[in-house]
């Protein structure tokens, strides 16, 4: 029994370790999964053999990224270009209209304070001043790594998208495979568990493509009826920005909002703190139902496990939380989790 135990215990380890290395097939194996639905029903509905049906789709799959990629890329250089054109006007009319106004309203109200007071505002000025210069250093940096990661990037890609359609190809096999080793009641249990995660993890992407094209159109609309330029851009970096922990729509359009303030483009400052808090009010108000038609979850449910997720591990938590609930509604279901007692 112990040999058994400490296989176990030993093939769990490597698995752990391997993980970090082994992510682009990881993500191949779970794509393939979510669509092996596709694949079956191609099969079925035109009598296709099993590589007919799974290059059709891979095809299909490939080209739906190359759409998405190919505009992605084309909004996102187009705008960026004509913005970095107008970048060295932005800062000049910045440190015109913003940031000398506040020097010289510095220089006339600091004459009536104690020189101890000048001495710490200045030296907490200075500290602010570096502390952004040092994040400014940072970005850099990361987009240089960004651009000298893109080569290693595309070769991973391409182990994805090949692994990708010979996991799609063998899946039946691998199943098959997995049944040996299984109990019946095991293999029932197994089975149940991953169709309902499947269901739930293809429901989990809907409802962030969803969330995220709602923000979107908000986003465009609103800087649209502000009159600001490079919306599409714009609206793109607000949803990247949403989609990422601790982060949000607020990381973009609120210091944008003070900074529009202090170059007294109070229409433009109030405009965008207004669709901070619209955005923020109806992601909110549509979140917990979203999640529940797409997870399967009652909305009383997505919303409790939101609000404590999000007061456990901030941001990261409105997803992690609903996650939680799905897989113990999943194991609950598949009677490896049982709480069947009274009081």
């Amino acid at each position: 029994m112990w040999k058994k135990w400490l296989t176990i215990g030993v093939a769990t380890a490597v698995i752990f370790f391997l993980i970090p290395y082994s992510l682009p097939l990881i993500f191949a194996f779970l794509t393939a999964v979510m669509l092996e639905g596709a694949v079956q029903w191609i099969m079925k509905r035109f009598s296709f053999q099993r590589l007919h049906a799974v290059t059709a789709v891979f095809l299909g799959f490939v080209l739906l990224l190359a759409v998405i990629g190919y505009n992605l890329v084309s909004i996102i250089a187009h705008q960026a270009v004509s913005l970095s054109e107008k970048t060295p006007t932005f800062v000049k009319d910045m440190y015109k209209t913003g940031i000398l106004p506040l020097m010289h309203k510095w220089e006339f109200y600091s004459k009536n304070f104690p020189l101890e007071v000048i001495a710490q505002i200045e030296q907490t000025i200075e500290k602010n001043i570096n502390a952004l210069d040092s994040f400014l250093q940072q970005v850099v940096a990361g987009i240089i790594n960004l651009l000298s990661a893109i080569p290693g990037f595309m070769i991973e890609f391409l182990v994805y998208l090949i692994a990708l359609f010979l996991f799609s190809l063998e899946l039946p096999k691998l199943k098959l495979k997995l049944e040996a080793h299984l109990k019946e009641e095991t293999r029932q249990k197994v089975f149940f568990v991953g169709s309902q995660l499947n269901k739930a993890g293809i429901g989990f992407l809907k409802a962030q493509v969803i969330l995220s094209f709602v923000t979107f159109v908000m986003s465009m609309a609103g800087m649209s009826i502000l009159g600001v330029k490079y919306t599409g851009l714009l609206s793109l970096l607000i949803v990247a920005v949403d989609i990422l922990p601790i982060l949000g729509t607020g990381s973009v359009l609120v210091p944008w909002a003070v900074i529009a303030i202090l170059q007294n483009n109070h229409f433009l400052g109030i405009g965008l703190l207004i669709l901070f808090l619209v955005i923020t009010v109806v992601r909110r108000v549509i979140e917990p139902k979203i999640y529940s038609s797409s997870l399967g979850i009652s909305p009383l449910a997505s919303l409790i496990s939101m609000y404590i997720g999000l007061k456990l591990l901030g941001i990261a938590g409105v997803f992690i939380g609903p996650i939680v609930v799905i897989i113990y509604e999943t194991l609950r279901k598949a009677k490896v989790i049982k709480l069947n007692f009274r009081i």
